[in-house]
């Protein structure tokens, strides 16, 4: 499908990363959100995402300037290729927001949504011409982190999927199709897992919130960036590979190393993981710590890519 016009409904962190991202491709961008002040602050969050977007390249014409802000969700979406919501993340919000931007929408138009967990049957189910609505779960940032999660609901087509993807693709997107629509989908299932565990380390006394982020960002983040977590144990197997690996550590995966169930958030634990983040921040500004942020991400996509491209890989 051929995208001219973008509208995002709900300019907060993911929405501006939207925002930013079709901004950088070139599309003229419509938004809407109905918070005091939305405005100033989307602009303000494009606005600090562009050195990064620069540094990795704008398409031909891209602009800030070719974002409008309007009043209402039905003008948002009137002239819209491609619409993409990313409102909190409450069901009854969603369902009815989404069947007012069908009825206003193009009927052609793709929907998608930026929901992390929430199932599209469910959220979509009084929307018109529900075939042609998807989700699409993005990262932060939205602007410099490529991986996009597609997936359909009941009554989506395969044609909408296909589509979506297509269209995430061609603004610099890596969209991973979901094949099944479950609760948190695939990378925010995973995230979820690591999560629960550091919070158990940080109640037990183990380690602070910036020991914690060490041993990820100096030890398998790294990895991770590149190479993942299935083909980096296939390495750990030697010559042998996977099967290896699974026969030599397999044993472990029954031992109680793990606490899946989360802690109980109670005061002392969130007053320990907010004073250690404290810590870690180091009186740096939120906008601050972004860049910096950006850069870091800009360079690692540099470094792998000319990796990539020394050892003939493409993936």
């Amino acid at each position: 499908m051929q995208v001219k016009q973008f509208a995002a409904l709900g300019a907060g962190v993911i929405g501006s990363g939207w925002v930013a991202r079709a901004l950088g491709a070139g599309l003229d961008v419509t938004a809407w959100d109905p918070a005091p002040g939305a405005e100033a602050q989307l602009r303000a969050n494009v606005a600090n995402a562009w050195p990064a977007l620069e540094r990795v390249g704008l398409a031909k014409g891209a602009s800030p300037e070719r974002l409008r802000v309007v009043a209402s969700v039905e003008e948002c979406v009137a002239d819209a290729d491609f619409i993409q919501e990313s409102a909190p993340e409450r069901e009854e919000l969603k369902l009815a927001l989404h069947e007012r931007v069908s009825r206003a929408a193009k009927p052609a138009a793709i929907i998608a949504s930026s929901t992390s967990g929430l199932l599209p049957s469910d959220f979509y189910a009084r929307a018109v011409n529900p075939e042609r609505c998807v989700v699409g779960h993005p990262f932060n940032p939205v602007y410099l982190l490529p991986l996009v999660e597609v997936l359909g609901g009941a009554n989506t087509s395969g044609e909408a999927i296909d589509a979506a993807m297509s269209f995430y693709a061609s603004i610099g997107m890596r969209p991973l199709r979901v094949r099944k629509e479950v609760p948190g989908f695939i990378a925010d299932r995973l995230l979820e897992a690591l999560w629960r565990e550091a919070l158990h380390l940080v109640n037990d006394g183990v380690a602070t919130t910036g020991e914690i982020d060490d041993a990820i960002r100096y030890g398998a983040g790294i990895r991770w960036s590149f190479m993942g977590t299935f083909l980096t144990y296939t390495l750990a197997g030697g010559e042998a590979g996977m099967r290896h690996f699974m026969q030599q550590f397999g044993p472990a995966l029954e031992l109680p190393w793990t606490k899946l169930v989360a802690p109980t958030l109670t005061d002392e634990l969130v007053d320990r993981v907010v004073d250690g983040t404290s810590r870690q921040t180091n009186g740096r500004g939120i906008k601050e710590l972004e860049r910096y942020r950006d850069d870091c991400i800009a360079s690692v996509i540099e470094a792998i890519a000319q990796a990539k491209a020394r050892h003939g890989i493409d993936d």
